[in-house]
């Protein structure tokens, strides 16, 4: 990557991806930190980078990276002094733990649906997303995002029944 035009291409890409975290309502400085990682990626692995829409495989990893971070940053901790615990009311560290083992329900639903409907089902209900933005990150048509939001519910729904029945 010498070619000054390839730089500054790149560099209005991962000004994209910038913005696009941030409308996440990623922080400034978590943000920062995950398009410099997407740019170390991209140029460790410029080479053997073979589609021509850079803009979806940079986001796809930025939004990966991203949730890596999230589930090493996420776990739950719980070691409250006393003197927190008696000034908390009786039934928030319960509604905590309910929480927890409620979403780690979920992961592992979605961990045993297809990679395609365990994304599209977390940019929309986790993200919050709009179709037309799952579309542009993905790079497919509205209607196919719907279809496949449809099917993806569909499947989650009979894999929770069969789980948790």
């Amino acid at each position: 990557m010498d070619n000054s035009d390839d730089l500054k291409s790149l560099n209005e890409e991962l000004n994209f991806v910038y913005r696009y975290l941030r409308k996440l309502k990623i922080s400034h400085e978590d943000a920062e930190d995950i398009v410099q990682e997407t740019a170390y990626k991209f140029l460790q692995y410029y080479d053997s980078i073979r589609t021509p829409k850079i803009r979806s495989w940079l986001i796809r990893v930025a939004i990966n990276f991203h949730y890596d971070q999230f589930r090493k940053n996420s776990r739950v901790k719980l070691d409250l002094r006393e003197d927190q615990v008696k000034t908390l009311s009786k039934d928030l560290p319960e509604e905590i733990l309910i929480s927890y083992e409620h979403w780690s329900e979920i992961e592992c639903i979605l961990s045993k649906l297809k990679p395609t409907y365990r994304e599209v089902l977390l940019l929309k209900y986790k993200w919050e997303l709009k179709y037309d933005e799952i579309a542009k990150i993905l790079d497919l048509k509205v209607n196919t995002i719907k279809t496949f939001l449809a099917r993806a519910r569909k499947e989650f729904a009979k894999l929770y029944r069969e789980v948790y029945k």
